[in-house]
Order: C-alpha cells, then structure tokens, then sequence
C-alpha cells in the first residue's frame, strides 16, 4: 500500500494537489482501495472511488482544473478501461441506429423531477449564454434567443430541432418568433413532459431517431445532440441535415468540442452518464460536413459552460432534500462528480463549447445575422434606461 500511496502522491505533485491537505482543491482519503482503484482503473477508478465515498474534496471542480492543467491524465498513461473503449469503438459502431434509444433511457429518463430540480425554468439541458447577466434563467432565454437571431429566423417557417429535450428552443422559437417547431428526441420522459409544455403552440415533439426524417424544414437546429452521433457516423448525420434542409435555410449546431481527434469518452462518463457518447474535434466536423454544408460562422462558448455547470450545480444541491428519498446518497455523489468534473474541464479548456453556422450551398449576399445579439441586447438595454 505505501508504494502505492507514494506513486499516487508523487504523480499529484505537479498539480500541487496533496493528499489528506487543508486546501479548497487537495483531496481527503478516507479508505486506502482509494489507491488502488486508480491505479488499476484510472479516471474510471477515481470516480468510482469518489461515489464509493473512499475520498473527497472542498472544492472538485478546482481539482480537477488543477489535475487537467497539470495534464495528469495524459502523465498517467491509458489503462485498461481506456484501451478497451477504444477498440470496442472501432470494431463496433456504438451509435448505430438500433442503439439510438440507450442513451435517453440511461440518461434523460432518469427522472424529469431531477431536472427540474437542477435546470433553469425552460428546461435547456444545453450550455447558456452569460454576456449580460448572472441568472441562469436570464441566461438560457439569451442562448435561446442568440439561436434564433442566428437563424434570421422569421415567423411561420417551418423549424426542425435534432435532440429537442422538453421542447425549450421549440417552445422559445414558436412564442417569440412564431416558428413552426418539429422537435426529436430519444426520451420518453422529455417527450411526455416537453408536450406538456409546449400544448398550444405550433409544436410537435416526436421520439424519432434522426436516421428516421424524411421531410424538408426552413431550417435545423441541434443543441447538444451531436456528441451521441459517434465518429462513425458524422458524416451521415450531416448527409441527412443537408437532405432535410432547404436551400437558403441555416442549419446551427451547438456542440461540446475536443481539442483533438477521439474515438471514445471518459469510461466514467460512459459507465456512468453519457453511455456510448463521444466529443467531435474539429477536424472530425468539418471533414465529415464537407461536401454537403457550407460552414459560414464558428463561435467557442467555452467559458459559458463552466458557469453553467456551476449553476446547474448549485440548483442540485439546493433541491437534493426533494430528491433524495428517490436517487440515494451514491447518486449523490455520482451526479455532483459528474457537474464538478465537468465544470473543471472547461474550466481548463480541456473542452469547449461551440455553436457552428452551417448553410446548404453558401448564402449569395453572405452571413449577416452572426452574433448580433449583444448588439440587439444592449441597444435595448439603453432604450430602457432612457
């Protein structure tokens, strides 16, 4: 066990993270598997570790800032769980079309009481957009709107949203614009809680399978979806966008990003949250859209999710007294890791967060709309101060 403790030790030293120390970010031990378990199972080991209750933090999200920056990870070399992943990803296609269903049974299904509780008052499960506020709500209605903006989106126009969650964007996009809105989704429980929501409007939610589509939209947005399409099938996804969208519409996609090229996630995260899920670098897009879309704006977002993350987690914990007879204490650790990991690794940049234009065949006269929400935002905040 000492050698154990002081390889594990020696390796934390360059994040200047020490065990059993007194700072936000240092890690208390309370069971000596700890050790072991993240030197047999790496990452997987150590969050395992951490819902087991064999070690904690004050502060995980500046933990893992500390250990990412350090670049601990890659120090540590691939383990087996790692390694395993990735052969499994390039002999199987993990996202095939009759796997589709798992990950909102997995995932999404886990409970519309727990979202509730954690999210903001439209139920957006996606990045918010913080420019000009510090209200998770406020900030949600702006990402909402900045989409829509990025749209040039008019009213009537036919709106398909690829992985809809509750209806947030179709129900935003249908009261504020008067769109017509098509949401997909994988999840039972999104579907019958998003028609609840969105009952009266000029919105159909579906659980339908983006392989499924077969009719043409104005335009197409997806916020958060594409990191369960899997490399293997990127470019068929964009195939299809193309197909389905029509030739002067925009197609905005907003997606978690890596730095570079993977073909499998985390094997926490896998176990534990995202099954079978994977984050798109850019080269991995833009030679799976080439060909079939026009890329006419890129924005990174990355900072905004951190703050989301933290938000998200500030939500979970304040509501967990109305949850906790339901999910269990392992879960509430497992759920906390999951937010406060998360957050470090934008934190770190490890991850980013963008939001990507796309037209059919390049629009004549160019792109005009990107990025004009603060522009719009702060004109209106003068107006009022008038």
């Amino acid at each position: 066990m000492g050698n154990t403790a002081d390889y594990i030790k020696k390796l934390l030293e360059p994040a200047d993270i020490r065990i059993n120390g007194d700072r936000p970010w240092d890690i208390r031990v309370y069971n000596e598997r700890f050790y072991h378990a993240v030197i047999r199972n790496g990452s997987l080991g150590l969050g395992e570790a951490y819902m087991n209750g064999w070690w904690t933090s004050e502060k995980p999200d500046q933990f893992f800032l500390k250990l990412l920056n350090a670049e601990i990870d890659s120090k540590a070399g691939a383990n087996l769980s790692i390694k395993f992943l990735y052969f499994k990803s390039l002999l199987l296609n993990q996202q095939r079309k009759n796997k589709a269903f798992e990950i909102g049974r997995r995932h999404y299904d886990l409970g519309n009481d727990l979202y509730i509780a954690m999210l903001d008052r439209r139920m957006v499960y996606t990045c918010a957009f913080w420019d000009h506020t510090d209200n998770l709500d406020e900030a949600q209605e702006a990402k909402l709107e900045l989409v829509c903006q990025k749209l040039d989106l008019k009213p009537a126009q036919k709106v398909l949203d690829i992985g809809c969650g509750w209806g947030s964007f179709a129900k935003y996009a249908a009261e504020k614009y008067g769109a017509c809105v098509t949401g997909i989704t994988v999840s039972k429980q999104q579907i019958e809680l998003g028609r609840k929501l969105c009952h009266g409007l000029p919105v159909e939610l579906r659980l339908q399978d983006y392989r499924e589509l077969n009719e043409t939209f104005d335009h197409i947005v997806s916020l958060g979806m594409i990191e369960h399409v899997g490399y293997k099938n990127y470019a068929e996804y964009f195939r299809i966008i193309s197909k389905f969208l029509s030739d002067n519409g925009l197609f905005v996609l907003q997606t978690i990003g890596s730095n570079y090229p993977v073909r499998n996630t985390d094997p926490w995260i896998h176990k534990y949250i995202f099954p079978n899920s994977m984050i798109p670098s850019i080269s991995q897009l833009s030679s799976a859209f080439e060909g079939s879309l026009v890329m006419e704006d890129w924005q990174n977002m990355s900072v905004d999710y951190d703050k989301t993350l933290m938000a998200w987690h500030s939500n979970f914990n304040r509501n967990w007294h109305r949850l906790k007879d339901l999910y269990g204490e392992r879960f509430f650790r497992m759920w906390n890791y999951y937010l406060l990991m998360s957050a470090g690794s934008f934190r770190a940049r490890k991850n980013q967060l963008w939001q990507i234009v796309l037209s059919k065949k390049g629009l004549p006269d160019g792109y005009k709309a990107s990025r004009i929400y603060t522009n719009l935002y702060d004109e209106k905040q003068f107006l009022q101060s008038l």
